[in-house]
């Protein structure tokens, strides 16, 4: 038995079914529904719950209010021959996302390298998804996305940079490739809230109070700090630079500063979120063979290093393969908030309700 306070576990293909139904309740199109399951369910088995499944509310909310486009008509510019514009008319940012970095493999594929900048698109979610779709083509990935001002600069005082994640991606023959994500605040919004429902304190040096004082209480946050936290965060909010200035001047769009929020009470108004891919082609540098033996020995090197406390040191991506070997197992976690939003959505909408194991 649980109760309305029990943490319950899903089966991933209960989860899809459930995201499938609601999309479409909201009018998403197969590419835009397929691709928001892909990118949300990635991120759930993965364990970075706060861009996981708990988005689909907001996500249904911004369809509903019309915000975002249900049934785009993306358009591909290809202006020389490595690199090219995505016009995403105002997608969701997850088929933006897979899009453009199909664009960019299939130009790396051909002449080494492609790039792909995307105009008028909206929030795509965990950046990993879309640098883990180069990999999986044979190719390095990466990706960078602006955002509405969340981020203080270092010794600013009100918010400026979005919390403007890089990603990315490689290829590792007999093996999951290499992941990194991160964004370039101490901590993604997404996680301030998430903790915030689960009534859990922040860790320090990560967020920060309307006076620009730091606190630990997810209810009095009114801005992030950039990576580095008080003393070192020109260094997350130089990064934070390095993603607005990929994504949104490449791309023509707004920077982030002037950008809608993502939560706020204007759900019809598109935000015109813009994103950077980044495909690679090893071969057009280094036989593969050499490229992949070079890699296996640099991860190989990398998890053998002593850790302190006896603790075992880890490449990016193996804690999130490994949770996702977890979680496919034993299903995928829904905390309380979570499960009660679940519970709401398939009441609301008429749908069948997730299943626990």
């Amino acid at each position: 038995m649980t109760d309305a306070y029990t943490t319950i576990r899903v089966a991933r293909h209960d989860l899809e079914r459930f995201m499938d139904a609601a999309l479409a309740q909201r009018g998403a199109d197969d590419a835009s529904r397929d691709a928001v399951i892909r990118a949300l369910v990635t991120a759930s088995r993965w364990g970075t719950d706060s861009h996981g499944l708990r988005l689909l509310p907001h996500y249904l909310e911004e369809l509903a209010g019309g915000r975002i486009n249900p049934r785009p008509q993306l358009r591909f510019t290809r202006r020389l021959p490595a690199t090219g514009q995505l016009d995403a008319d105002h997608a969701i940012g997850h088929l933006a996302g897979y899009t453009a970095m199909a664009h960019a493999v299939e130009m790396a594929r051909e002449m080494g390298i492609g790039a792909v900048a995307v105009a008028n698109s909206s929030h795509y979610g965990a950046a990993g998804c879309y640098a883990l779709a180069a990999a999986e083509q044979g190719m390095l990935g990466l990706t960078v996305s602006n955002s509405d001002p969340f981020v203080l600069l270092h010794h600013g005082e009100r918010a400026f940079h979005g919390t403007n994640p890089i990603a990315f991606a490689a290829p590792v023959v007999g093996g999951n490739p290499y992941v990194f994500d991160m964004a370039t605040s101490s901590i993604p919004w997404n996680r301030v809230q998430q903790y915030g429902a689960i009534g859990r304190q922040l860790p320090d040096q990560v967020a920060a109070n309307a006076a620009g004082g730091v606190t630990r209480t997810p209810g009095e946050v009114a801005a992030l700090l950039p990576l580095g936290g008080s003393e070192f965060g020109f260094k997350g909010a130089g990064l934070g630079g390095l993603a607005e200035i990929l994504s949104s001047t490449l791309s023509g769009m707004l920077n982030g500063f002037r950008l809608l929020p993502m939560v706020g009470d204007d759900m019809a108004t598109p935000r015109g979120v813009s994103h950077f891919f980044l495909a690679i082609n090893p071969a057009g540098f280094i036989d593969l063979e050499h490229f992949q033996q070079r890699l296996g020995d640099y991860l190989a090197d990398l998890r053998s290093q002593p850790g302190v406390a006896d603790a075992e040191v880890l490449a990016p991506g193996d804690r999130e393969w490994r949770c996702m070997a977890q979680r496919d197992a034993e299903g995928i976690p829904l905390d309380t908030a979570n499960r009660e939003a679940y519970a709401e959505l398939a009441e609301r909408l008429g749908i069948g309700a997730l299943t626990p194991l």
